[in-house]
């Protein structure tokens, strides 16, 4: 029953949001002008960039950048909007992974900004008995679920080195918005309607924010948050450190420790002791490219990697986009590395793995001996780049998050993934914002078949993420490809076709993220509903695949560089655009 509960609320996610399959902004107009309904087309500009979820986010970046802000000044503006105007997805009570391109230097740099388990957790906390785990569900509600914020501090690391304008001028537009209004989404408001999170309702600061009187927030009602609107004001004035030292991780923490359902162990002392860490990108060769993501605690790195590594052997350039041959081998491929991703990936300041095994050329032409080209494998099985002394990972990852793509005018670039887990996070809403349910993305049962779980809960570690902030470069060293989704788990096929669109089907982004989703999660062959993938069902079925159809709601976001052009693409799944000059 729990099981079909949490499915229950998949589904009705998926639903809620599937609205956005058409919806589009017209891309470089302000926001309150837009609207319409269109499939998205790509577009254009010669000096930068800005693709984000909402469009006043994507203007609020492009403010900064017309200003002469570098990319990660203009990130800061555009999370400071998101937390307003696209709170479900995610906000300052979150985390993040970016990549960054410094042009000038010709360096990546990655910063991790995950949530942090509190010094106070347990291995069995989220354990009902010796072999019984909480169901998801229920553990998600409440403070029990929620690390410890670090998006803030992972902008601030990286506004400190890169930087251009002052810090407390990049909160501006936001702080005029949560003060005067900003119009609610149609997906914001299909999200309430739909009584996606089962605890919004039940805390009064959430409730009262989201559902006056008791009714969802309309789309197009004019909403105002003043308290956002002071909290970013103490941030803008006394800096990042202002949400970790002093009156707001004090709020935030009693806000943990007396929540009426699921009361947590978040102390003030915890926020004190975070910081972002600076990580190596995890690169490798895919044809001319050289294809960088985040290292663990994303697994999304390795994984996109890998599925990107087993496949090229196969060239996927000789077949059509999405032809089923195409499509079986990329689901192949996804379920090797899946396999992988559940066994060995975790925060690896505690696992201490040395995951280049897992995306080296010896391991992964092996792995890709395993694909039938004419049948699919059935469940696949972890490799052994090292020995198996744990278990496989059960942890649940549903589709929300935010994907932040910019090139600013210098060629400085950033791609970031931004996340509060769940719809509307923990359901806990503090100082105007809302606070994550991340530690949910650890394992809750800590040891299965009498094994540990290297992604178990412990004291100051980081939850594995699906999170794939992508770059990818051509053989001379130059930026080709920004780009970055939402979507739970999916997040990594999401991201790994959309690669192949263009760097095997010279798509461009737009067309590339426009192609009918396909994902499989080493569990079954997923088709993205109302799509000419559906067609594929038959012949699949008929290579032995289990073929599920159904909505795939990314929120993908990228840029290409060609030509000295800037493209950009933006999901019309969703509401996102592209804006730029």
């Amino acid at each position: 029953m729990q099981l079909i509960r949490v499915l229950l609320i998949f589904s009705l996610l998926l639903s809620a949001t599937s609205y956005a399959q058409t919806k589009t902004v017209r891309e470089d107009r302000e926001p309150e002008a837009a609207s319409g309904y269109h499939q998205k087309s790509a577009f254009v500009a010669k000096n930068y960039m800005v693709v984000a979820a909402n469009p006043y986010a994507s203007w609020a970046g492009k403010n900064i950048l017309a200003k002469g802000g570098s990319a990660i000044d203009a990130a800061i503006a555009v999370q400071a909007m998101l937390t307003l105007v696209e709170p479900q997805s995610s906000g300052l009570g979150g985390g993040a992974f970016i990549l960054y391109w410094d042009n000038k230097a010709k360096k990546l740099h990655t910063i991790d900004g995950r949530e942090m388990a509190p010094q106070g957790v347990r291995p069995d906390m989220f354990m009902l008995g010796k072999d019984q785990a909480m169901p998801w569900i229920d553990a998600v509600v409440g403070d029990k679920s929620v690390g410890v914020p670090g998006v803030l501090k992972a902008l601030d690391m990286t506004h400190k080195e890169f930087g251009k304008l002052p810090w407390n001028s990049l909160f501006n537009d936001s702080i005029d918005m949560a003060s005067n209004g900003f119009r609610v989404s149609a997906r914001l408001a299909g999200l309430l309607a739909a009584n996606i999170h089962p605890g919004l309702k039940k805390f009064a600061n959430s409730s009262a924010y989201f559902y006056p009187e008791g009714k969802a927030l309309e789309k197009d009602a004019l909403k105002k948050n003043s308290a956002y609107a002071r909290t970013l004001m103490t941030i803008a004035q006394d800096g990042a450190d202002a949400f970790y030292q002093g009156n707001l991780p004090q709020k935030m923490a009693a806000a943990a420790q007396f929540s009426e359902i699921n009361g947590g162990l978040l102390s003030a002392d915890d926020f004190a002791q975070y910081s972002a860490i600076k990580r190596q990108p995890v690169c490798g060769t895919y044809k001319v490219y050289q294809v960088c993501g985040m290292a663990p605690p994303s697994s999304g790195g390795i994984n996109v990697l890998q599925i990107l590594r087993m496949l090229e052997s196969f060239k996927l350039e000789q077949y059509s986009a999405n032809s089923v041959e195409a499509v079986h081998l990329f689901t192949q491929a996804s379920k090797l590395a899946f396999a992988d991703r559940d066994m060995f990936v975790a925060d690896s300041d505690f696992s201490h793995l040395p995951f280049g095994a897992l995306i080296s050329n010896s391991y992964l032409g092996d792995r890709a001996k395993r694909i039938d080209l004419k049948r699919d494998m059935g469940r696949a099985y972890a490799g052994q780049p090292f020995p198996h002394f744990f278990a496989n990972d059960n942890a649940y990852e549903l589709p929300n998050t935010s994907h932040i793509s910019i090139v600013d005018d210098e060629g400085n670039a950033l791609s970031m993934t931004t996340s509060i887990e769940f719809a509307f996070g923990s359901g806990v809403f503090v100082e105007g914002f809302l606070l994550n349910n991340q530690l949910t993305d650890f394992s809750l049962n800590p040891y299965r078949y009498n094994r540990p779980v290297l992604n178990r809960i412990e004291p100051r570690k980081r939850p594995r993420s699906a999170m794939s902030p992508t770059m990818v470069f051509d053989k001379s060293g130059n930026l080709n490809l920004i780009v970055g989704s939402p979507g739970g788990s999916r997040i990594i096929d999401y991201v790994a076709q959309t690669l192949i669109g263009v760097l095997d089907w010279n798509l461009d982004i737009q067309q590339a993220i426009n192609l009918p989703h396909v994902t499989n999660r080493n569990d079954y062959t997923a088709l993205e509903k109302g799509t000419s993938a559906e067609k594929l069902m038959a012949k699949l079925t008929a290579m032995g695949h289990e073929v599920k159809i159904i909505d795939l709601n990314s929120g993908l976001h990228g840029i290409q560089i060609k030509d000295g052009l800037l493209i950009g693409g933006a999901d019309p799944r969703r509401e996102g655009v592209a804006v730029g000059k």
